[in-house]
């Protein structure tokens, strides 16, 4: 029972306030005919029930650049006029505004079935007939401003309810983050105490993406998920690790083993961020010859993404202090890079990642490995 409660209680969270409906009389009303009697006549009737917010033109060729300076909620259009017939304004009106709902009601003293039907369909919500009658004009301008309303107020609540949804959307996918750069530093931590190799290299995975061409969202995507690509370390025993010196082979297939429970780890989700997270931990160590690991993935078989990552990651881990090794230079790390461009990375990926060196080189003083104290 309290956990049904807790339920109901979050989804009427998300559910939007019903708002009051609007007086039909708030409503604003558009009269196009090239008769000024009629129109005047028109206008004295609506006055009459009630209406206020009433605009009058002559000319048709004006009515669209009316409705989109302040859309109407009723559009009374007369049917048969000289320079500009009722059908094909409300052609006009539809091209210009097609995903609108358009209150549009025929003005016509045509009752042919041809006519009639010509309106209905293009568009039109109903018609009124000539000459007005008083009562008729009421009912019928009454029930149109009522649906047009009522559409208005839905498309609001919906508005409001998507704005929600998407809010509630945006926090889950920055916990998701969140997590997984905790998750990705305390894998880290074990080899490299400040985990601050993780922060880097994603935010080098960003600036490559950047400069390779992909648009906000992919590079936000691979800054987000990038740092999840070594959790599998955490399975990986001390000894192994931590070894000072050159792994045995038997070592060396256990440690290889971290990129297969990496993925293990971060699969069975169904985001874009958590599955594009389990690919990089999976291929991050593919070869663009095909003699990485696991797969033995070759070129472009390997995901853009972890071609991304595998230079990114390369570099920073060459240019920083490991128990088994010294730093090496920015130099020393970019020869490495273009040795092995073309049969450990892809000879694409290096090259823009040549452009961008001075911007992530300075990553290095915004995100320093601090000395820790024991």
């Amino acid at each position: 029972m309290g956990q049904s409660s807790s339920n109901t209680a979050g989804n009427e969270e998300l559910m939007p306030e019903t708002p009051e409906i609007m007086d039909v009389h708030d409503g604003r009303i558009l009269i196009v005919d090239d008769n000024p009697v009629n129109t005047a006549l028109m206008e004295k009737i609506l006055r009459h029930e009630g209406y206020t917010q009433i605009d009058v033109t002559c000319k048709p060729v004006k009515v669209v650049e009316m409705y989109r300076l302040d859309p109407y909620d009723l559009v009374l259009l007369d049917v048969h006029m000289p320079t500009m017939n009722g059908l094909q304004v409300l052609a006009k009106l539809r091209e210009a505004f097609p995903d609108d709902y358009l209150p549009v009601v025929m003005l016509t003293a045509d009752h042919s079935d041809e006519t009639r039907n010509q309106c209905l369909s293009a568009g039109a919500k109903d018609f009124i007939g000539k000459p007005f009658d008083r009562t008729e004009v009421a009912l019928r301008v009454r029930n149109i401003m009522e649906s047009r309303l009522l559409h208005k107020e839905l498309k609001i609540q919906n508005e409001e309810l998507e704005e929600r949804v998407h809010e509630r959307t945006q926090q889950l996918y920055e916990a998701q983050s969140k997590v997984i750069e905790c998750l990705g530093k305390a894998a880290e931590y074990r080899d490299n105490e400040t985990g601050m190799h993780v922060i880097r290299m994603s935010q080098s995975c960003a600036l490559l993406a950047q400069e390779l061409g992909l648009d906000d969202e992919q590079c936000e995507l691979i800054l987000r998920a990038s740092p999840m690509h070594d959790i599998g370390k955490i399975a990986i025993p001390d000894d192994v690790l931590l070894k000072p010196g050159i792994l045995n082979t038997q070592e060396w297939e256990t440690m290889k083993t971290h990129s297969e429970v990496g993925a293990e780890i971060l699969s069975g989700y169904d985001t874009e961020l958590m599955q594009t997270a389990a690919e990089i931990a999976r291929t991050h160590h593919e070869r663009w010859d095909g003699k990485g690991y696991p797969d033995g993935l070759k070129g472009e078989e390997i995901p853009l993404y972890t071609r991304i990552v595998s230079v990114c990651d390369v570099f920073d881990a060459l240019t920083s202090e490991r128990p088994y090794k010294k730093a090496w230079s920015v130099k020393e790390a970019m020869d490495y890079l273009n040795a092995h461009s073309g049969t450990q990375f892809d000879p694409m990926v290096v090259e823009a990642f040549v452009r961008v060196l001075d911007k992530v080189v300075s990553l290095r003083y915004r995100f320093p490995d601090l000395t820790v104290m024991h």
